[in-house]
């Protein structure tokens, strides 16, 4: 676990024991002194007098009061320290908060007001707002002064990072001087509001990285900023101010950092770790170099790190060939200006936006057309993913763009007409998925031969394809008499061709000729998990470190289908055979022939057809068809504790119960012996206690009660960090005889797939 460095530090500050008892207003009579503190209503905040490492120096900070690792948040004397003496916090006429130094009286710092009033007080919010106000005049936020309008290196929930155009004061973050100095340093966080608003992290006037535009969810390309029962990002814009705020949903402590390293960090504090744990963080690599690629060039973490865009070539070759990428690339065929067409380019942090223009336009087809009209303007996308509306405009050069698959955007380049029909094979160059000639996929299969049959499942054979170029691919082909005809077909083009994740299978095009529909799928080399995890041979490949690999990563596409997709998915048939593993083991999520999409704020929904997978349906979904996130985490809780043991839950028998998998696992939990769980062959003593936290989490997922299951969300944090975990209750269908139960009472129509069962059933009424 990853501890806040500077927390750590300030732990170890000099800090005066509070004699001044608990209150939270500071009129013209009072002051605060060296050993006396100032408390918000609530309890939360405090502020008093502090040292750093420096003794001789001393300040005025905020910190949150019951957290032991003691972080100050803000600090009010950050370029004054009292050095030697003690000093004295008051409030004076007009209005102003004043710091002097004790021993003369002389001010060492002071707010500053444009107005004046008889009777100022300060004031500590429950927010950890440090305000001056009228005592008689009790309207919301007509402050002479806040602390929220001068941060220093944290924002705080409900802080506003960017610019009010009516006042002029910009809002943002300054890293410490050092560890142990508050003073000015070098970085600092912006939202900046030049063509449309992005985040900017700066070092001195220079920008050292950047989030792209917003797009509805959070800023493009950046780190995961929804943050499921912790806190959401907001942005608001308008003539008078445009900023950015963070809202806690739930009573989690999350602040924004941004430190002297030139890190921006989002920080969690976790209870039950008593400790400070980092959420996210930017540069999140190499990649968020501002703009090392150059124009039209794009960063990759895989080597080399910057490629051109498709259809570009490098602007200076001999440079590039040097490894000088600062020139970037350029069209191989250029614009005509009348004509041009667009191509999409999918999973890219968007672009600096600072020369971009925004209209308010509902169709993306408008969007283009839009552009089209000014010969400067090089490309387009439809921004706000959150209600498919807005068009953002980019003039000039794109740079700064990443490779972004999990979280990033679709951008629309201008190209020249000539560029047409000339990608992958596709006939319709502007669909949302590229679609193949049938020519190119008998060529590709050798016209389904046999011999590059991989298998067959409920929507029909799947054969292994070779492109022209040398690429490797999979066709699933629709069988005339699937039981997954047209719908799913529909339903697995919508959901995975615009889902783009490591952990995700990736869908590469179609082929539609007649009767003939197909998909075509990126290869892997080692099929299904289930060939491999059942397999008495083969199981022998996946060792613990594989393993608990392979969870993390399948936890990690749910998170993603769940929270950060554009589209925000219900798996519905999670299971080991449509969880595919690449040629390193890496599990990536297929078949979303069954898959739902749910608004942000729907929780889940209720269905007369009941899709799935005997053995990995929840109890709720298979009995009520009332399905939520927290049926794919009922799932993945089952294919965590097959993972762990190497057996299937259904068909599994021990001779000392009648239970399934599933069932048997929680007995032995009860009992204190899940260790006899493990697969026999990962005798690996050094991670007994990591096999134990796994197990204990795939229980925790598989409980009867829904609302008793974590989310995806909070099962990636205890999968990945030594937290204590709640005892795990009973879980659902622990029986064979409950399952045989619940598929009595009901209707169904059956495939068999590798000894499973996939399911649609008809809900009697």
């Amino acid at each position: 676990m990853e501890i806040l460095q500077k927390g750590l530090a300030l732990a170890f500050l000099f800090i005066i024991p509070a004699t001044f008892g608990v209150t939270n207003t500071i009129t013209t009579s009072q002051m605060i002194r060296d050993g006396e503190t100032m408390v918000s209503s609530d309890g939360v905040f405090e502020l008093g007098f502090f040292r750093t490492g420096k003794l001789t120096n001393q300040y005025v900070g905020l910190w949150y009061r019951n957290i032991k690792v003691r972080r100050v948040v803000w600090v009010v004397n950050r370029e004054a320290p009292l050095t030697g003496a003690g000093g004295v916090l008051k409030v004076i006429e007009p209005g102003l908060l004043v710091l002097l130094n004790d021993t003369n009286g002389a001010t060492v710092w002071s707010s500053k007001s444009s107005r004046s009033v008889q009777n100022p007080i300060a004031q500590l919010l429950d927010s950890g707002n440090l305000v001056v106000r009228d005592a008689n005049d009790e309207r919301p936020e007509n402050f002479l002064w806040q602390s929220f309008d001068h941060p220093t290196d944290t924002g705080l929930p409900g802080m506003k990072i960017g610019m009010n155009y009516v006042t002029g004061i910009e809002t943002y973050l300054m890293s410490w001087k050092s560890n142990d100095d508050p003073a000015l340093g070098d970085f600092s966080t912006h939202v900046d509001p030049t063509g449309y608003p992005q985040v900017l992290l700066k070092n001195g006037t220079e920008i050292w990285s950047r989030n792209g535009p917003w797009n509805g969810f959070g800023f493009s390309g950046g780190p995961n900023e929804t943050g499921e029962a912790t806190y959401k990002i907001h942005l608001v814009m308008n003539e008078k101010e445009v900023y950015v705020f963070q809202e806690i949903i739930d009573k989690s402590v999350t602040i924004a950092v941004v430190d002297e390293s030139g890190y921006q960090q989002r920080w969690t504090w976790v209870d039950g770790a008593q400790n400070w744990v980092k959420f996210t963080y930017l540069p999140v690599d190499s990649c968020d170099q501002y703009k090392l690629c150059g124009a039209y060039g794009k960063c990759s973490t895989n080597t080399p790190f910057c490629r051109c865009l498709d259809r570009f070539v490098p602007k200076d070759q001999e440079g590039w060939a040097r490894s000088d990428r600062s020139n970037g690339c350029v069209r191989r065929n250029n614009l005509s200006c009348q004509g041009d067409i667009f191509l999409k380019y999918p999973g890219i942090k968007l672009p600096d936006s600072r020369n971009s223009r925004y209209i308010d336009v509902l169709a993306l087809e408008d969007c283009k057309a839009e552009c089209l009209k000014d010969c400067s303007c090089m490309a387009c996308t439809k921004l706000d993913r959150s209600k498919g509306t807005g068009c953002l405009l980019w003039f000039g050069d794109l740079i700064d763009m990443k490779d972004q698959p999990e979280n990033g955007d679709d951008i629309y380049i201008r190209m020249s007409s000539s560029e047409a029909g000339q990608h992958f094979g596709s006939h319709e160059q502007n669909s949302e998925l590229p679609l193949f000639d049938l020519s190119t996929i008998l060529e590709a299969t050798d016209h389904f031969s046999i011999n590059n049959k991989l298998g067959e499942g409920g929507f029909g054979p799947v054969y292994k394809g070779m492109l022209e170029g040398g690429q490797e691919i999979a066709v699933k082909r629709l069988s005339k008499d699937s039981m997954q005809g047209l719908d799913e077909f529909k339903n697995e083009i919508i959901f995975i061709g615009k889902l783009q994740h490591r952990n995700l299978v990736r869908l590469i095009g179609g082929c539609i000729n007649g009767e003939e529909k197909m998909l075509i799928y990126e290869y892997m080399p080692n099929k299904s998990l289930d060939m491999i995890l059942f397999d008495q041979t083969k199981s022998m490949l996946l060792d613990w470190k594989k393993r608990f690999s392979v969870i993390n990563g399948i936890a990690r596409g749910l998170l993603y289908l769940h929270q950060d997709s554009q589209l925000r998915v219900i798996h519905r048939d999670l299971k080991p055979s449509n969880v595919l593993l690449d040629s390193d083991m890496n599990p990536k999520i297929s078949d979303f022939g069954m898959a739902r999409s749910f608004l942000e704020n729907e929780t889940g929904a209720k269905t007369r057809r009941v899709v799935g997978t005997y053995g990995y349906m929840s109890p709720e979904y298979a009995i009520d068809g009332l399905f939520s996130t927290k049926s794919d985490v009922y799932s993945f809780g089952v294919l965590v504790i097959e993972i762990v043991s190497g057996m299937r839950n259904r068909g599994f028998s021990h001779d000392d119960d009648n239970l399934n998998l599933i069932g048997h696992a929680w007995t032995l939990y009860k009992e204190g012996r899940s260790l006899e769980l493990v697969d026999p062959c990962l005798a690996e003593p050094s991670y007994i206690s990591e096999m134990l936290r796994i197990i204990h989490v795939g229980l925790l997922c598989v409980q009867k009660r829904p609302e008793d299951r974590p989310s995806m969300f909070t099962a990636v944090f205890m999968l990945s960090n030594e937290v204590v975990l709640p005892e795990a209750k009973q879980p659902g269908f622990f029986t064979e005889r409950e399952v045989t139960i619940a598929q009595s009472s009901t209707s169904t129509n059956t495939a068999n797939s590798a000894n499973e069962i996939t399911i649609t059933m008809i809900e009697a009424r």
